[in-house]
C-alpha cells in the first residue's frame, strides 16, 4: 500500500514524485517508457524559459516560483538544468507575442527593455527584424534542458525513497468505493494507494477520458541547423533565445548554439502541426518541412539555416483555450489529482507543477494560484452533470485571475 501513485514520469510526473517523496510520502511512480525518454513531450535538448509571459499575467507567479525551484534542483542534484542567456519577444507592436509580453512585464513590474528593430540589429547582429518590428528583451529569460531536468528530478525522487518503475504502462485505473483509495492496473500487476496523481502527457485523451476535456494532440518538429560560418556568432553570450511572430501571426522560436561546434542552433514553428495520437504520429521529418523551416528562419536570421543537421518530433497536448489543466479530478476529488493539457508551453513550469501536485495530493489544496486551470471551464456538456454545471474560472489572460484564491482542490 503506497500513499501516492504517480502515473507518468515525464516533466510533471517526475517533479511530482520528487516533491511527494521529499515530504515523506510512500510513492510509486509508473512510466510507460524508460527514464527521460524521447517519445512524448519532455525531450529535445532545450526549452525556453521566460517571465514576461505573453500567454497571460496569471502565469507569472508560478514562473517566479519555477525559477526558484530550478535553481534548487541544480543545487540538490549537481546537474546544470537552466541557462539564462536573455530572450527577445519579437514582432509587430500589436502582435500577441510583443503586446502580451509587455502586458505581463508591466503588470508584475518585471525588468525588461523595449527595443526597436535598429537596436535589435545592433545588439544582436544574428537577427534582422523588419523595420516595423519591436522586441521585448528580458535578461532573465533563457533555456532549461528537459532531459537533464527529468533525470535530476527522478534521481532526487529515488534518493528520497520513491519506488520508480519504468517500462510498465498503466492499463487502467479506478477510484475504490467507500473512500478506500485508488487502484492502478498494469501488465505486471495491480497497485493500491491512498491517492493518485496522473501526468499523462499526450496519453491524456485515453487515461483521462472521463474528465470531459476535449484534448487535441498535435505533432511538432524541432530542427537543428549549422549556421553559415559556424556557431561562433550564435553562442549564448551573443545570441538570445527568441520568439518571433510575423505579420500573419505565425510564431517561430530559436535558441543559441548551446552544445558546442558542430551541434548547430535549434529552431521550430510554434503550433501548426498535424493532429495525431501517440500511436499515429509521423516520426519522419520530410524534406518539404525542412525547406519551410529554413526559409522562415532565414527571414529573421539569414545565416542560421546554413546546413540542415537533424530534426526530432514531439507532441503538444492542447486544450481548447491553450491553458493548463491542474486540479483534483472533479469526479474523484478526494483521491485523484491531474496535470495535463500543457498546450506546448508547460515544461518551464515543471518544478512548480510538481510542488502543486504534492500539495493537492497530500493536503487537498495549494497556496499557488491555480483556479484558472480547473477542468470545469472546458468540459463538454455531455461529460457529467457536475462538470457541466460549472461556468468555469476566469480567463488566465486576465491579470485579475491571479488574485482568485483556489478553493480546495484548486477548482
Amino acid at each position: 500500500m503506497y500513499d501516492v501513485i504517480v502515473l507518468g514520469l515525464g516533466g510533471m510526473g517526475s517533479a511530482a514524485a520528487q516533491h511527494l517523496a521529499e515530504r515523506g510520502a510512500r510513492v510509486l511512480g509508473l512510466e510507460k517508457f524508460g527514464p527521460a525518454h524521447g517519445h512524448g513531450s519532455s525531450h529535445g535538448g532545450s526549452r525556453i524559459i521566460r517571465q514576461s509571459y505573453f500567454e497571460g499575467p496569471a502565469y507569472v507567479p508560478l514562473l517566479l516560483r519555477a525559477y526558484e525551484l530550478f535553481e534548487r534542483l541544480e543545487r540538490d542534484s549537481g546537474r546544470t538544468v537552466m541557462t539564462l542567456c536573455g530572450g527577445l519577444m519579437l514582432g509587430p507592436p500589436g502582435s500577441r507575442t510583443v503586446a502580451g509580453s509587455l502586458r505581463s512585464a508591466r503588470t508584475w513590474d518585471l525588468p525588461h527593455e523595449t527595443l526597436d528593430a535598429r537596436e535589435i540589429r545592433r545588439r544582436f547582429p544574428t537577427l534582422t527584424p523588419a523595420a516595423g518590428d519591436i522586441g521585448l528583451y528580458e535578461a532573465r529569460a533563457g533555456l532549461v534542458r528537459p532531459e537533464e531536468t527529468v533525470t535530476a528530478q527522478l534521481r532526487l525522487a529515488a534518493r528520497a525513497g520513491a519506488d520508480l518503475r519504468f517500462r510498465e504502462p498503466a492499463v487502467r485505473w479506478e477510484a475504490l468505493s467507500g473512500g478506500r483509495g485508488v487502484r492502478v492496473h498494469t501488465a505486471q500487476g495491480s497497485y493500491t494507494a491512498g491517492r493518485l496523481v496522473i501526468c499523462p502527457g499526450a496519453w491524456a485523451p485515453r487515461l483521462l477520458a472521463g474528465l470531459g476535456v476535449p484534448f487535441t494532440v498535435e505533432r511538432q518538429v524541432t530542427y537543428w541547423f549549422e549556421p553559415v560560418g559556424g556557431t561562433g556568432p550564435y553562442t549564448p553570450d551573443r545570441h538570445p533565445v527568441y520568439i518571433w511572430e510575423d505579420a500573419a501571426g505565425v510564431q517561430m522560436y530559436g535558441f543559441p548554439a548551446i552544445d558546442g561546434p558542430g551541434r548547430g542552433v535549434k529552431v521550430a514553428f510554434f503550433r501548426g502541426g498535424a493532429v495525431c495520437t501517440p500511436e499515429t504520429i509521423d516520426r519522419t521529418v520530410h524534406e518539404d518541412e525542412v525547406r519551410a523551416m529554413a526559409a522562415r528562419t532565414a527571414r529573421l536570421s539569414p545565416t542560421a539555416p546554413g546546413t540542415f543537421l537533424r530534426a526530432v518530433t514531439c507532441m503538444y497536448t492542447n486544450t481548447p483555450d491553450q491553458h493548463f489543466v491542474i486540479a483534483r479530478h472533479p469526479g474523484h476529488a478526494g483521491a485523484v489529482t491531474v496535470a495535463c493539457g500543457f498546450s506546448g508551453h508547460g515544461f518551464k513550469f515543471a518544478p512548480v507543477v510538481g510542488e502543486i501536485l504534492a500539495d493537492l495530493a497530500l493536503t487537498g489544496t495549494t497556496g499557488h494560484p491555480i483556479a484558472p486551470f480547473a477542468p470545469e471551464r472546458l468540459t463538454v456538456p455531455s461529460a457529467s452533470a457536475a462538470s457541466s454545471a460549472s461556468s468555469g474560472p476566469s480567463d488566465p489572460s486576465d491579470p485579475s485571475a491571479v488574485s482568485v484564491p483556489p478553493s480546495p482542490g484548486g477548482a
